[in-house]
């Protein structure tokens, strides 16, 4: 074998390997049962969100009974917490007679989801 192709070859091999790294530290969140979640930029979010976050932040005031409930991650959308760990508010949805589809779910570790579709599928809010 020569130099060149002996480079050729570890050069490749590393380059393999480092491939494998980055996947498997990528999924390694899914490893641990932990969903991979796409994110959102608060400035990407509706107008409503926006400010049902900034109320959040700030303790209130909530215009619905059901804010601040403990969310129960039942379906397992979010990453595992103990329980009581996330709480729910309700975005409003204009037109809407109920409560509508959208929240943002807040975890003690000051993250925050946003979901538009009750809870089917989250995104991951980043200032």
């Amino acid at each position: 074998m020569t130099a060149v192709h002996g480079t050729w070859v570890r050069a490749t091999w590393l380059a393999a390997v480092l491939a494998v790294v980055l996947a498997l530290t990528a999924s390694l969140g899914c490893a641990r049962g932990e969903p991979a979640l796409p994110e959102v930029r608060l400035e990407q979010l509706p107008p409503e969100a926006q400010r049902t976050l900034a109320s959040i932040k700030r303790g209130g005031p909530f215009p619905y009974r059901r804010d601040g409930a403990v969310f129960g991650n039942r379906e397992r959308r979010l990453p595992a917490r103990e329980q009581g760990y996330y709480r729910e508010y309700t975005v409003p949805t204009p037109g809407a007679k109920d409560r509508g589809a959208r929240r943002i779910v807040a975890g003690r570790g000051s993250e925050y989801y946003y979901t538009d579709d009750h809870y089917d599928s989250f995104r991951r809010i980043r200032d």
